[in-house]
């Protein structure tokens, strides 16, 4: 059975490493041509981008809209830095605070400061939408 294998089978070098180097040759021979295409034709590609004006029809992705809409009510650095600072918060919040809830009052105002502003973000992600 050995003997049926060795008759069937294609040895790897030199055959299929010749016919490696035939597909990237071929590949190395269509970059080229389209590199010289690019360099002779080249295609326009319109006014620079400024960083400073963002056209009015552009619109982030749904789960950057509340972060969109908050730039356009407070100073972009304000609005760069402070979910960055948010959320720094959050990972450190439990490093600050050790003792354990002696009254349902905290509970009550945490929730209540979660409501809010998972409110806000909903709305602010919805009027981000709809502007």
């Amino acid at each position: 059975m050995s003997e049926e294998k060795q008759e069937n089978s294609v040895p790897f070098y030199p055959d299929h490493a010749a016919l490696e180097a035939k597909v990237a040759l071929g590949v190395g021979i269509l970059v080229l041509i389209i590199g010289a295409i690019g360099l002779f034709i080249p295609v326009g590609l319109g006014a620079p981008a400024d960083p400073m004006n963002t056209p009015t029809h552009i619109k982030p992705e749904w789960y950057f809209l509340s972060l969109y809409q908050l730039l356009r009510f407070i100073p972009k650095t304000v609005g760069a830095t402070s979910p960055v600072l948010a959320i720094l918060l959050v990972m450190i919040w439990p490093f600050l605070d050790h003792k354990p809830d002696q009254t349902r009052r905290a509970f009550k105002v945490r929730f209540w400061f979660a409501l809010v502003a998972v409110i806000v973000i909903i709305a602010l992600t919805i009027w981000g939408e709809v502007s």
